[in-house]
C-alpha cells in the first residue's frame, strides 16, 4: 500500500466554519454574527451532555445557566469521579501576571509551535483568548489557587514555553477546578435545570434524517437499555489513552461513546496523534495494570539527567556530577528540562535504549531534586510538590527528597479525536464534541497545562455561543422523540450485541486481549513508528480481534452489574480504533509531534515534518469495515504564522 492509494480531496463536510478577517477578530466576528436563541425559548430546547468532567460539567452548568434543558451522563457513581480530576500540575492562561512578556499572541504561537503546526489557527486564537476569563471564572467559584506572600495568584512554568503562565493548586490541581465545575452543575441540579444520569454508559448514538436525535444508555446496575432524545448532543468523554491498556488514564477511560458516534458518521481526525507523557513511574512488572503520572510540573525544579556509564553501578547520590548526563540541560539548552513532552521523552527513551536506563529494571531516568532542596530548603519544595512527593514515596517506596525520582514515559493524552468545526460540531449536525474528545486545539502534541484549559474554555465560553447556530433554525419544529423507530432499532443492536459478548463463552477474559492489543499498538504504534512494524500491527491485530470475538469469555448475566460486560464493549471498541491509528500512522508519511516515523527524522533525531504533502487534518469516514475506513482532508493555511522547523535549542 503506497501513500497515495489513501488520500483524497477534502470533504465537502470538512467545513472549519473558521470567520473571515484578522486572526484577532475571528471570534468576536463570530460571536456578532451567530444566531441567538431568545432566553424564553431557551427552555424549549434540550441538551445532552454526556461526560462530566471539566467540559462535560462546566458545559451542562453553563447551558442550564442560560435556560437550556439539560440532561447529563456519567457512567460514575458522582459526577466529581471524571478523570479530570487526576489531573495535577496546573492550567495555562494568558494573564501575564509574572510580567515576563506574555501575551494572548505568545500563547497561541506557543500552542501552535508545540503541537508542530499540525492544528487551525482559528481555533488556537481563540483558545488563547478565552484562557484569560476561565481563571476569573474559576477564582469567583472559590478554585484555592496557589498565592505569593502577598496574596496575588502564583504562576509556575510548564514545557514549551519561556514564561511563567501555569495557575496551580498545589499538585491538585485537576480536582480543585473539577470541585469548581461541579458545584456550579450541582447547583443547577438543585434548580431542575439539569437532570443528571449516573452509572449510565453511552453504547450508541442515534442518527435521524442526518441529525443526531439522541442517544443510547446502558444502566451499569441493571443492564437495561434505554434511549434519550434531544435537540443536541455533546460529548465530552474525554480521550482514547487506553487503547494502549497502559497509561496514566483511570482504568475506566474508553473510546466507546466518540467511536459509537464515528460508526454513525462523525469523522475521526488524527488518530495517530497520541502524547507520551515524559514524567511517570516505570512499569515495575509485565502484570501491572496502571502507570502513574508524576507532574510535568516537577520539572520546574526538578533535574532530569542518567549516568554516562551504561555499566553505572553506584547510587545515585555517589554519582558525582561530572559522571552525570544532564542531556535535556545539553540537548535544549533554551528549555533545557522544560522541553515538550513529545521531545523529552523521545530523548528519555533513545537513551534508555542505550543501556543508560536507571533503576532495578534499568527502564527510568532520574528526575533530581537535590540542587532545589540546596538553594530553596525542603520546605519551600515540600509546599509546591509535597502531596506528588508523597504519592511518587508510596508506590516507589523511595524518598524522593534523599533520593532522586526514577521517571519514564508513558502514554497520557490524545490529540485526535473526533472532528469538529470552528462551532465544535461534528460532521453529523446536532452533534458537537468538546475537551479531549475532539481533535481540535493541539495539533499533533498538546503543551502541559493546556488540557484543562481546553476543557474549560469549551464548557464555559465556546460552546455556550456556538451551539445556539444550530439550536436557533429548529424551533418550534418537531423533533423525532424516543419512540421513533429508529430508536428502536438502535436499543435492539445495543442488546444484541451485549448478549452476544455473553454467548461466546470463550476462556480468555477481555482484560487478557485489552492487554495484548495494548502489547501491539505500543510496540508498533507508540513513541516511534515506521513502516514494517505499522503493517506488522495492521496485519497481527485483526488476528487478534477474530480470537476476541471466538474465545471472549464474559461471566453473569447483562441483568445487573457485571464489570466483566462493560469492559468486553470497550474493548471492542478499542480494537477498531487501534487499526485505524495504525493505518493513519502508516498513511501519514512525515514525523510531527508526537508521531515519530523513525523514517523522518533530522540528522539530530528531531521530527521530519512534510508540509508540502501533510499539512492537514486526517479525517476518517466509517465505512463499515474499521480496516478500511476512507481518508479525507482539511487543508491547515497559515496566515499569521509561518510554517517553520521547530526548535527548543
Amino acid at each position: 500500500m503506497t501513500m497515495l492509494e489513501d488520500r483524497s480531496t477534502t470533504n465537502a463536510k470538512l467545513n472549519s466554519k473558521v470567520p473571515a478577517g484578522a486572526l484577532a477578530d475571528k471570534w468576536d466576528t463570530f460571536k456578532a454574527n451567530a444566531k441567538l436563541v431568545n432566553p424564553n425559548n431557551k427552555r424549549k430546547f434540550k441538551v445532552i451532555v454526556v461526560g462530566t468532567g471539566l467540559a462535560g460539567a462546566s458545559a451542562a452548568a453553563t447551558l442550564a445557566e442560560l435556560g437550556y434543558q439539560v440532561d447529563a451522563f456519567t457512567f460514575h457513581d458522582s459526577a466529581r469521579r471524571a478523570h479530570s480530576i487526576a489531573a495535577q500540575g496546573g492550567i495555562n492562561a494568558a494573564k501575564n501576571y509574572q510580567g515576563d512578556g506574555d501575551s494572548v499572541s505568545r500563547l497561541f504561537t506557543d500552542t501552535i509551535k508545540g503541537g508542530d503546526f499540525r492544528s487551525r489557527e482559528g481555533n488556537v486564537y481563540r483558545l488563547a483568548q478565552v484562557s484569560v476569563n476561565i481563571i476569573d471564572q474559576m477564582v469567583a467559584q472559590g478554585v484555592p489557587f496557589a498565592r505569593e506572600y502577598g496574596g496575588l495568584l502564583d504562576n509556575r512554568s510548564f514545557g514549551g514555553a519561556q514564561v511563567s503562565r501555569t495557575f496551580y493548586a498545589r499538585g491538585q490541581t485537576g480536582q480543585q477546578l473539577l470541585l469548581g465545575a461541579y458545584q456550579q452543575l450541582s447547583r443547577q441540579i438543585g434548580l431542575g435545570g439539569v437532570r443528571l444520569f449516573n452509572r449510565c454508559e453511552l453504547v450508541d448514538v442515534v442518527v435521524i434524517d442526518g441529525r443526531a436525535a439522541g442517544i443510547v444508555t446502558r444502566d451499569l446496575l441493571t443492564g437495561q437499555v434505554t434511549s434519550h432524545a434531544a435537540h443536541a448532543v455533546v460529548l465530552a468523554t474525554g480521550g482514547y489513552g487506553n487503547v494502549y491498556f497502559l497509561s496514566t488514564n483511570a482504568m475506566n477511560c474508553n473510546v466507546t461513546a466518540a467511536w459509537r458516534a464515528h460508526r454513525r458518521g462523525a469523522y475521526f481526525a488524527n488518530p495517530c496523534f497520541t502524547q507520551i507523557h515524559p514524567t511517570c513511574i516505570p512499569q515495575a512488572d509485565e502484570t501491572q495494570s496502571k502507570l502513574t503520572l508524576m507532574s510535568e510540573s516537577l520539572r520546574n525544579d526538578g533535574r532530569v539527567w542518567v549516568p554516562k556509564n551504561a555499566d553505572e553501578t553506584r547510587p545515585a547520590h555517589q554519582i558525582p556530577e561530572e559522571d552525570r548526563d544532564y542531556y535535556l540541560e545539553r540537548l535544549y539548552p533554551s528549555y533545557g528540562n522544560l522541553a515538550p513532552r513529545d521531545i523529552s521523552s523521545r530523548a528519555a527513551k533513545r537513551l534508555v535504549d542505550r543501556g543508560q536506563g536507571v533503576g532495578p529494571l534499568k527502564n527510568g531516568v532520574y528526575l533530581d531534586f537535590s540542587a532545589a532542596i540546596n538553594r530553596l530548603g525542603r520546605n519551600v519544595v515540600e509546599e509546591r510538590y509535597g502531596n506528588l512527593f508523597e504519592m511518587y514515596e508510596r508506590i516507589a517506596g523511595e524518598n524522593p527528597y534523599q533520593v532522586p525520582m526514577r521517571i519514564y514515559p508513558a502514554t497520557h493524552y490524545t490529540m485526535g479525536g473526533l472532528w469538529v468545526d470552528y462551532e465544535l460540531q461534528t460532521t453529523i449536525p446536532g452533534l458537537y464534541a468538546a475537551g479531549e474528545a475532539n481533535f481540535s486545539d493541539h495539533g499533533a502534541n498538546r503543551l502541559g497545562a493546556s488540557a484543562l484549559m481546553q476543557g474549560l474554555a469549551d464548557g464555559y465560553f465556546v460552546l455556550p455561543y456556538t451551539i445556539s447556530n444550530g439550536l436557533a433554525p429548529l424551533l418550534n419544529k418537531s423533533v423525532p422523540g424516543t419512540d421513533h423507530p429508529e430508536f428502536k432499532r438502535v436499543e435492539a443492536e445495543a442488546r444484541d450485541r451485549y448478549q452476544a459478548y455473553i454467548n461466546v463463552k470463550g476462556t480468555r477474559s477481555p482484560d487478557y486481549f485489552h492487554r495484548e492489543l495494548g502489547k501491539i499498538i505500543w510496540d508498533y504504534c507508540g513513541m516511534e513508528r515506521d513502516r514494517n512494524g505499522l503493517e506488522k500491527a495492521i496485519s497481527e491485530i485483526p488476528a487478534l480481534y477474530d480470537e476476541f470475538k471466538k474465545d471472549l469469555r464474559v461471566t453473569g448475566t447483562g441483568e445487573g452489574v457485571n464489570q466483566t460486560l462493560e469492559k468486553a464493549g470497550r474493548v471492542d471498541d478499542f480494537f477498531q480504533l487501534g487499526m485505524l491509528m495504525c493505518k493513519d500512522a502508516l498513511t501519514r508519511e512525515e514525523s510531527a509531534g508526537g508521531h515519530f516515523r523513525v523514517e523522518y527524522q533530522t540528522a539530530e533525531g528531531e521530527a521530519q515534518r512534510d508540509d508540502e504533502n501533510y499539512c492537514h487534518v486526517a479525517a476518517w469516514e466509517w465505512t463499515g469495515d474499521a480496516n478500511n475506513a476512507t481518508r479525507h482532508e482539511e487543508q491547515l493555511s497559515f496566515e499569521t504564522l509561518q510554517l517553520a522547523t521547530r526548535s527548543y535549542k
